[in-house]
């Protein structure tokens, strides 16, 4: 049996640059054997839920203005559309062709270096409420008794509007909201969180909701929760990776 993770996938450098998040989920990944991935990501957003069919997604480079090491990374891992298909069936999404977006290989590329697990993507539908996307977790459960890892991928706050240089401290406003979730998430208050717009600063973290969406996903798809990390990244990235066994 496999936890369902929420994941801070920060800035694509991620996959390059040192720091304490990457270090953190290069040792994750060597504590996880599972048979196949699936991931939500929060740089697949649509209207209608999807899921990816490809057999050979490819890498895609859906970011610009980054050294040109960062777009020669490739992640090789093969789809699955056997898996696919089977998430068709618990959730009713369409099958399409779609590659890996960076809030899937950046990650995947310091979780399972070797590329060596079937993934799936499985799109984020961001006009859902929260109370659905909490039900489509809880639909991708039954997968993680089949040793599938269920990952949500997006960012505990994210205001790319207010970055600092790396190495600056987090303001009071992410502070704030970081330590509500982080106590939802202690005591298990779902129904905080289905609400979590109402939280402190909630809006100055979350301008838009793609980011923080896929956690609800991983709850539904799990258990009890567990914080694993917290960093922070670029002043107001809240680097924090979350199981729910």
């Amino acid at each position: 049996m496999q936890p369902s993770l929420f994941i801070s996938h920060g800035s694509p450098m991620l996959a390059l640059t040192p720091g304490p998040a990457r270090t953190f989920l290069q040792q994750l990944g060597q504590q996880l054997h599972p048979t196949a991935i699936v991931v939500i990501s929060a740089h697949w957003t649509t209207n209608t839920l999807q899921v990816s069919v490809s057999t050979e997604p490819e890498t895609l480079h859906d970011f610009y203005g980054f050294p040109a090491a960062l777009y020669a990374q490739r992640y090789p891992a093969p789809g699955a559309p056997e898996l696919a298909a089977q998430i068709s069936t618990l959730t009713g999404a369409t099958g399409v062709e779609r590659g890996f977006d960076h809030g899937v290989w950046v990650p995947l590329s310091l979780l399972r270096p070797a590329a060596d697990r079937p993934v799936v993507s499985v799109s984020l539908p961001v006009s859902w409420s929260s109370e659905a996307l909490l039900t489509l977790g809880e639909q991708l459960a039954p997968l993680r008794e089949q040793g599938v890892l269920v990952i949500g991928s997006g960012n505990l706050t994210h205001n790319l509007g207010a970055l600092a240089p790396e190495g600056s401290a987090a303001p009071a406003w992410v502070n704030a909201f970081n330590d509500w979730v982080a106590a939802a998430l202690a005591r298990n208050d779902k129904a905080a969180l289905l609400d979590w717009s109402q939280a402190p600063y909630a809006r100055a973290n979350h301008p838009t909701a793609e980011h923080l969406q896929p956690l609800l996903v991983a709850m539904g798809a799990g258990g009890v929760p567990k914080r694993l990390h917290h960093s922070i990244s670029h002043g107001v990235l809240a680097m924090d990776c979350y199981a729910f066994s």
